[in-house]
């Protein structure tokens, strides 16, 4: 006997169930008292106190590491020594001697606009108005002192002290000579 498929009947699937029914019933949570945390003022102590120890930890962590990571001496990388090879040694530059020079400048009034610790360039004219050149004699030069003129009559130009190299000192007091001399402030 054959068995058609249209007359065999398959039982019919579960149909699933809503969601959450198959959670476990719910019970009743007990009455307790709220909790409370002790020592809740001092936290605040303990942990600036920690605080502290991690920065000094790691600030003797990072200076150890620069010391190690820093250049050597220059024989023991030929040893094969680790470390940053130092291609040449590190000249030392000898420090610029300054000097105080006084020097008259052409127009007192703009004399009069200058205190002390201003820098100024100084430039140097001669006669411009038959074809003469002007050039600047000493770049940012400070200004130490600006006396007062002895006399009303600042025709002659007003007295300033700069502070200024050696070698600028003699190139101010040749261009003095030479023509007339003019600040400008930086």
């Amino acid at each position: 006997m054959s068995m058609a498929p249209s007359s065999f009947s398959s039982p019919s699937p579960v149909a699933p169930l809503p969601p959450g029914t198959d959670a476990p019933a719910t019970c009743e949570v007990p009455h307790f008292a709220p909790v409370r945390v002790r020592g809740g003022r001092y936290r605040l102590r303990r942990l600036v106190r920690h605080r502290r120890r991690a920065v000094a930890a790691g600030l003797a962590v990072t200076a150890a590491a620069l010391v190690a990571a820093g250049p050597r001496e220059a024989g023991r990388e030929a040893d094969g020594a680790p470390g940053h090879p130092v291609a040449e040694p590190v000249r030392q530059h000898r420090a610029v001697e300054r000097v105080s020079a006084p020097v008259r400048i052409a127009d007192g009034a703009t004399v009069r606009l200058l205190r002390p610790g201003d820098r100024v360039d100084v430039i140097a004219a001669q006669d411009t108005a038959a074809g003469g050149a002007s050039h600047v004699v000493a770049r940012g030069a400070r200004v130490t002192k600006v006396p007062e003129p002895l006399d009303a009559a600042t025709e002659s130009g007003a007295l300033v002290v700069l502070s200024v190299p050696r070698a600028t000192a003699a190139h101010l007091a040749g261009a003095s000579a030479t023509g007339r001399l003019a600040v400008t402030l930086c």
